[in-house]
Formats: structure tokens, C-alpha cells, sequence
């Protein structure tokens, strides 16, 4: 007895017969029936297992059977129909594909550009603003503060206060010389507060999607690591020996080719417990915090409970 057999696609579900012959379908009008395909099976089978013998019973074809099946797609409307179909499935798949992996990638990238940006621009201006007052500029160390310092005080005022008014070594500007570094000087502070705002949210993003990454590493350092990784499932299934090292390529390969020394750490140099420690325990602090961060990858990827707090107790105890 000739068997029958039922194939299902993005077209519709259809029942073919032992020579091949289409004798029943459901067309899909929707992605949404191609998603519930299994109901469209059901159906069919149940309308035909009263006809069918057992020996008829529908069958998924083969990849042999599967070849004898396939011509009846390729005339001028299906094929056009089944193109059209795969577009709209190509398009569904693409926008499902964004998710919050794609959100902290860009956004630690964002961050780490802006500041590259107002920092080469706050250099330039301490340059410029030094032919003014060189004095106050060599006294402070951070950009965001001289650039804030610089817009609300005079120089007179800045002098003052790292009292210095003897033997001046600036330059007796005019007001329109003065005033294009201060507009430069106010473009930096807004690259300074776009970038707040971009921290703020990659926070906010950590806190939500993977907060035991974050609470161990924090979240720029955690970000930094589902960026190498390029998502948390992958960060998830890397093993800690690899996580260590995220962001130490370079010094990899140039292990791997030179035979130099192999990299202690990557990204995790930044870590406030690794960067605060003596040089020899910075390999055994960095193992131990890889070991703890698969672990909080792992929690996070599979949503399981919030265990951060407790990883990095664990952390803190044993290097105090």
C-alpha cells in the first residue's frame, strides 16, 4: 500500500500521496499559522487517519522522498509566493534578533568613545588655555574638573585659589581670544554629561539583564566582557580560564608566536580589587574573580536567582 506523507513549510502544511500528487493542504496566510505549524499537522492528520490504513498512516518524508516533494514548489507561484514568504521570515528573524546584548555592546562603546574624544579635546584645550594660565592648568589633574573650574571662575579667582599671584608665566589675553577655548571648554563638559548619561543607562541595562555580572564586576567592566564575548550565552559558556583574559588578545597571540609571557588578565586589570593589589597576587585575585563571574554569567543567562552579593563577599573574605 502506497504511504503517504506530510511536509510542512513556510508555504503551508501539505499531504502528498505514494506518487507524489498533492491530495490535501493548509495555506499559511501568516507567520504567526507558519509558528503554530504543529496545529496545522494535527488537523490534517486527524482529517485523514479515518481514510488511511495502517499502513497509510502519514509519514515526515525523508531526504530521498523529500527530493521527489520539492518540484511542486518550483513552479512560477509557489517559488514567487515561498521568495516572498522567506523575505517576511528573514525580516522577523532579524528585528527578534536585537536584544539586550546588542543595547550594553553599544553602549559601553559609546562610552568608552566619548571619553577617548574629550579627553584627546580636554588635552588640546589645556594646551591652549596654558599660553593663558599655565599655572592653574599644571595644578589639577582631572580634565572634567579644569574644564569645569575654567567656565565658572576667572583667572584671577583660579590663581587665588592654588595661591599663586607672583611671577606669572601666562599670556594677557583678550576677551576674544579667551573666549573660543571657553567655547571648546563647554563643548567637552556636554561630551562629559552625554557620557554620564550613557553610564546611566548602560547601569540601568546591567541592573536589569545580567545584575550578578555587574554586581562582581560592576558595570563597565561587566559590559566590557559581554562585549569581547559578544553576548552573555557566549560568556556564559566560556570557561573562567578565558574569561580571565578577555581583552588580552594581543598578548595571547604574541604569546602563542613568541613565546613570551602569557597574559594574567585582560579587562579585569581595571577591577578595583585586582588594580588595588600587589603585583603578586594579581594573577591569583584575577582567577578568582574569573571563577566567580562564569558563575554569575551562567545565573544570569538562565535567570536564576540574584547571587552577586554573596560571590563577591566570598571574593572580599578571602583577599582581605
Amino acid at each position: 500500500m502506497a504511504q503517504n506523507y506530510l511536509f510542512t513549510n513556510l508555504l503551508g502544511s501539505f499531504v502528498f500521496d505514494g506518487q507524489f500528487n498533492l491530495i490535501d493542504s493548509i495555506n499559511f496566510n501568516t507567520l504567526d499559522d507558519y509558528s503554530n505549524s504543529a496545529k496545522h499537522e494535527q488537523k490534517l492528520a486527524a482529517t485523514h487517519k479515518p481514510k488511511l490504513t495502517t499502513q497509510q498512516l502519514l509519514e515526515k518524508p525523508n531526504s530521498k522522498i523529500l527530493q521527489q516533494i520539492l518540484p511542486y514548489f518550483k513552479d512560477k507561484t509557489n517559488f514567487s509566493h515561498f521568495y516572498s514568504q522567506n523575505m517576511a521570515m528573514t525580516a522577523y528573524l532579524i528585528k527578534q534578533a536585537v536584544n539586550e546584548d546588542d543595547f550594553i555592546i553599544q553602549a559601553i562603546n559609546n562610552v568608552e568613545e566619548i571619553d577617548k574624544v574629550a579627553n584627546t579635546l580636554a588635552k588640546r584645550l589645556r594646551e591652549w588655555y596654558e599660553l593663558y594660565n599655565p599655572e592653574f592648568s599644571r595644578s589639577i589633574e582631572s580634565h572634567e574638573m579644569f574644564v569645569e573650574l575654567i567656565l565658572s571662575k576667572t583667572k584671577q579667582e583660579l590663581l587665588k585659589e592654588i595661591k599663586h599671584d607672583e611671577n606669572l608665566l601666562g599670556a594677557d589675553l583678550k576677551k576674544q581670544d579667551i573666549e573660543p577655548m571657553l567655547n571648546l571648554a563647554r563643548s567637552i563638559r556636554e561630551l562629559y554629561s552625554l557620557k554620564q548619561k550613557h553610564t546611566d543607562y548602560l547601569e540601568n541595562l546591567m541592573d536589569t539583564y545580567c545584575k550578578n555580572i555587574k554586581e562582581i564586576a560592576g558595570a563597565l567592566i561587566g559590559a566590557k566582557l559581554l562585549e569581547h564575548a559578544k553576548s552573555l550565552r557566549h560568556l556564559a559558556v566560556l570557561p573562567a580560564s578565558t574569561i580571565q583574559i578577555l581583552g588580552a588578545e594581543k598578548a595571547l597571540f604574541r604569546h602563542i608566536k613568541t613565546n613570551s609571557r602569557p597574559p594574567k588578565y585582560g579587562v579585569l586589570i581595571s577591577h578595583p580589587f585586582i588594580s588595588r593589589a600587589k603585583q603578586k597576587d594579581r594573577g591569583k585575585i584575577a582567577r578568582a574573580l574569573a571563577n566567580k563571574l562564569a558563575l554569575a554569567a551562567k545565573v544570569d543567562y538562565y535567570k536564576g536567582e540574584f547571587i552577586g552579593d554573596k560571590l563577591r563577599a566570598e571574593i572580599e573574605k578571602k583577599f582581605s
